[in-house]
Order: structure tokens, then sequence, then C-alpha cells
């Protein structure tokens, strides 16, 4: 009878022991998988890490650098700021409208003796207007003239910039057109008034927002 009661006791305590066995082999993969969750976390911080460096080239693509106008500007102390060049590599630098006459001045002593072009763009509706100038240099056996442009951001209510007309006589007929189209006011200049349109037109005809009218009536004939 007491082998009998051993027995059972052994049976009973390795029938105990069991569910421990089971329970310790269901957190055996729980272990595992916690083991598993630590490469995603790991791979997450390579990738944020890979993100900033790959942040920091486009930071600094984005700074522009200045080109030799740019710099010779910055020499003699004229205000200014280099912008991303066109696609065919022509220099692009920003002037507000109060530094635009000393500015132009020291580039046509510089050598920049034809405005080659002048025209206004219109960024958008309630957007800004610009003022655009195109120079060149101009000499005796020159294959390709050296090249600068010139934008000036003006506000879209009263847009008001000096004429270049005194520096060069091309800006005649073309700031009339700029103004004519956009209704940007060259002040100072000796004969600013419609050039393509008639000149009761209402309206600035090339900016984005404009509503074409549906009829014109002539008021004056000529």
């Amino acid at each position: 009878m007491a082998e009998e009661s051993k027995e059972e006791s052994k049976a009973e305590e390795s029938k105990a022991e069991e569910p421990k066995a089971e329970k310790s082999k269901a957190e055996e993969p729980k272990a595992e998988k916690s083991k598993a969750k630590k490469p995603k976390a790991e791979e997450s911080e390579a990738e944020e890490s890979e993100e900033e460096s790959e942040a920091a080239p486009a930071q600094e693509k984005s700074i522009v650098k200045a080109g030799a106008v740019s710099v010779w500007l910055t020499e003699n102390g004229f205000d200014h700021e280099s912008l991303q060049a066109d696609h065919s590599g022509i220099e692009i630098i920003k002037v507000e409208a109060d530094f635009l006459l000393p500015l132009c001045t020291a580039l046509y002593a510089y050598g920049f003796n034809s405005l080659q072009c002048q025209a206004g763009i219109d960024l958008g509706p309630g957007q800004q207007l610009v003022s655009v100038y195109n120079l060149i240099k101009i000499s005796d056996n020159a294959d390709r003239p050296e090249e600068v442009r010139l934008k000036v951001f003006l506000p879209r209510e009263n847009p008001r910039v000096p004429s270049v007309y005194w520096i060069w006589k091309t800006a005649d007929w073309q700031e009339r057109e700029s103004y004519d189209m956009y209704g940007i006011v060259y002040e100072g200049h000796p004969d600013l008034k419609r050039i393509l349109m008639p000149e009761d037109w209402v309206g600035w005809p090339l900016r984005k927002d404009y509503v074409s009218p549906d009829f014109y009536e002539l008021q004056d004939a000529y």
C-alpha cells in the first residue's frame, strides 16, 4: 500500500510539472518574437540615418553658388541676391526696386553696355509681378557675349520700379510694353503710355487674372 501511494504521488508530481514545461515551451516563441523585433527597430534607425544623410546633400544643393557678376557686386557693396541660373547657365540676380538704378549703373560701367531684353512676368493670380532685364556685353570679336539677368519682384497692387531708359535707351518701347500688358509703372520714363492697346483700354491683358471684355467700344477714332 505504501508503495502504491508513493507511485501515485510521483505520478501527480509529473502531471504538475507537465503544464510548467508546456508554459516554458509557449514562452520560448514569445522570446524569439521579441528577438525578431529588434532587427526591425535597428532597420528603422538605419533608414532614418539614411534619410538624414540624403537630406543633408539636398540642402547643400539648394544653396545657390554666386556667379562672377554677383561676386563683383558683393565686393563693391551692391545689395542683391543670387538666384538659380537658367537652363543655359545665364546668371540671374534678384534686385530690390530701390537699388535697381545704382546696380544697373555699376553693371554698365562693368561692361554690360546693351539691354538685350526687358519684359514682365506674372507669377499668378494674387502673386507678385516681375520686371526682368537681360544684359549683355557687346565687344569686338566676341563669339558669345557675356550675359546676366536681373529680376525685380514687385507687389501686385501698385507695382512701381525706376526706369532704366537713361542707362540703356533700348528700354524705351520695352518698358512701355511691360506697362501696357502688366501695369508695371516705370518711374522716370520719358513717355510711359500704352503701345499695343488703345490708350483708353481698361486692365492689363497679360496678367493671369485678366478677364477679357465681351466687346470694346472705340471712343476716339484717329
